[in-house]
């Protein structure tokens, strides 16, 4: 597994239903894209009280040979450089996923957290304390998946949630779901 997101700020006059309608119009074309477990389609909104206007989807990769084709095999990534110019691409290699009690629920919400991993720190405590705590968090209500990956070239650890309704107090940050494809998702949450 692998993960990736990019964002895409924008000004805080930008009028975010353009993002929507992008969203309505193209989301469907990953559906069915394979080597991807799932895309989320994520927004912040300063409308909704956000700290900044951002499109920022996030995936969850099954393969890196998809990775790579959505990013360089023309006609998807494609469309976000040429509309936005071409955002810095983050990825992390997956450690572990998991289905929630809310996974046959539509996603609504999502947050990110990440966590800087202390250099004089050896990686494996705080990766194994992070599954200990994914596995906690994909017991809680309302949740659809979440999954952990480490960057090892920064030594940060994501801890990515997608929700069915409003999270609690939950560290990181929120995003609104627009639109969610899982392709592979079953394949992705077999773990």
């Amino acid at each position: 597994m692998y993960a990736m997101q990019y964002e895409v700020t924008l000004p805080a006059d930008y009028d975010m239903g353009i993002i929507r309608r992008r969203v309505l119009e193209r989301g469907a074309a990953t559906d069915g894209f394979d080597g991807l477990g799932l895309k989320a389609y994520l927004v912040q909104d300063q409308a909704n009280g956000a700290a900044v206007n951002q499109y920022a989807p996030f995936y969850l990769w099954n393969a890196s040979a998809g990775m790579a084709r959505f990013l360089w095999g023309g006609g998807f990534f494609t469309g976000i450089c040429q509309s936005f110019g071409r955002p810095s691409v983050r990825h992390w290699t997956g450690v572990d996923s998991l289905a929630g009690p809310d996974v046959d629920q539509p996603a609504v919400a999502a947050t990110r957290n990440t966590l800087a991993l202390s250099p004089d720190v050896d990686p494996a405590g705080p990766v194994a304390e992070a599954v200990e705590s994914l596995r906690s968090t994909a017991q809680l209500p309302g949740v659809h998946s979440s999954a952990i990956a480490v960057d090892p070239s920064r030594w940060e650890l994501v801890h990515f949630t997608l929700w069915s309704g409003e999270p609690g107090i939950v560290p990181g940050t929120r995003y609104q779901v627009l639109h969610l494809s899982t392709p592979g998702t079953k394949e992705l949450l077999a773990g």
